[in-house]
């Protein structure tokens, strides 16, 4: 008999050295924005990452407006965006009074479409934000190619994209920088958090100083720009370090998981799409996430009505930017996006799921659709 506990959509995993260090720094009393974890955390990430900065800020929404702040980003400037991303993306150009100009999806990776790029271009155009949706790379090739043909900026938002890579190359490293967030449902979590990295060093100084107020790092108290308090503090730090610690172990469990869902879900191509894996790219599969064939955006939402009435929690994709009221716009031109949103789910993926949870889950799933499909 399947077990009927509540399965949640995601779970942190804190089961190393978290309380440990969080410990440590109680007994230290160095617990805001200066700490010996702080400048480990960094290191770590860096590595991780293999690049030569990681500068640590308070949350993942920060890090995209420090990113863009430490890049000039500013007043009547564009930056394309994916219109299906997180509205944290489009927010943090928002925040530079600058104007997020929205770009179609790719069919199946639900990335940004590099071939619909160049047509969104325009001399005001200083920047493109990539999001490695749900931990799928984008196809960062021609995008880096298209951004030195007309001398952009690129940002990665890897928000959701803890060791993915492109090409064998972890994402945090491809673009000028990119943002990460440590947000509870992350792969990597400290609570609240998020992270910029980069390799080069003058756009690594900027984001320090623009990090913690603008202040001098040579001149205490001395402050020769307008900046933010966007630090993180030691105890976030702390919990993030001993994350890193268990990285490796995190990211082949969701391998092993992703790996359930495929095998489940073969015998029913019919009615549900699986995750589709570019072959530039390892997926960590922050969310495993499925297109449900044949059915309305509101038979999806009853989907996901049966299924937490069943004790499986799930999520939809995310709304397009175009269809919010902050960014709304005529939606004729993101087809993908709007298929996509429509009929993706999120379904649990977390390091508390055993192969038994997988067999539930995907029995739900298959009962709500022929329910919902009536």
């Amino acid at each position: 008999m399947l077990s009927t506990k509540r399965i949640p959509v995601a779970v942190p995993s804190l089961n190393g050295n978290e309380k440990k260090y969080v410990n440590e720094c109680l007994d230290s009393t160095w617990i805001s924005s200066a700490g010996e974890f702080i400048g480990r955390f960094e290191k770590s990430f860096a590595d991780f990452c293999g690049v030569r900065h990681a500068v640590a800020i308070n949350n993942g929404t920060t890090a995209i407006h420090l990113a863009l702040v430490a890049l000039g980003i500013g007043e009547g400037d564009e930056v394309l965006i994916p219109t299906l991303t997180y509205i944290a993306t489009a927010n943090a150009v928002a925040y530079c009074n600058a104007k997020p100009v929205l770009v179609d999806s790719e069919p199946g990776t639900m990335n940004i479409d590099p071939a619909k790029l160049e047509a969104k271009i325009t001399p005001r155009t200083k920047a493109i934000i990539v999001v490695h949706l749900y931990g799928h790379p984008t196809d960062m090739g021609p995008v880096m190619e298209i951004a030195r043909r007309h001398n952009l900026k690129v940002i990665e938002d890897a928000a959701e994209a803890h060791g993915a890579e492109y090409n064998g190359k972890r994402v945090g490293g491809i673009g000028d920088c990119a943002t990460f967030s440590f947000f509870g449902n992350k792969i990597v979590t400290t609570g609240e958090g998020g992270m910029v990295t980069t390799d080069d060093d003058d756009l690594a100084a900027r984001l320090r100083l623009y990090r913690g107020q603008g202040m001098d790092p040579k001149r205490r108290y001395w402050f020769p720009v307008v900046g933010y308090n966007y630090r993180m503090t030691n105890v976030a730090a702390a919990i993030g370090l001993a994350q890193m610690e268990r990285i490796e172990e995190a990211l082949e469990t969701r391998q092993k998981i992703a790996g359930w869902y495929d095998q489940a879900f073969a015998a029913h191509t019919n009615i549900i799409e699986r995750p589709v894996v570019a072959s530039y790219a390892h997926h960590v599969y922050w969310m495993y996430t499925v297109l449900l064939t044949g059915l309305s955006d509101a038979q999806r939402d009853e989907v996901m009505r049966l299924m937490d009435a069943d004790g499986v929690e799930t999520r939809p994709v995310f709304y397009p930017m175009h269809v919010l009221p902050p960014y709304l716009q005529d939606g004729a031109e993101f087809a993908v996006a709007n298929d996509h949103a429509a009929r993706g789910v999120n379904l649990p993926t977390h390091a508390q799921l055993d192969a038994g949870d997988i067999e539930r889950i995907v029995a739900s799933l298959v009962s709500a659709i022929r329910q919902a499909g009536r």
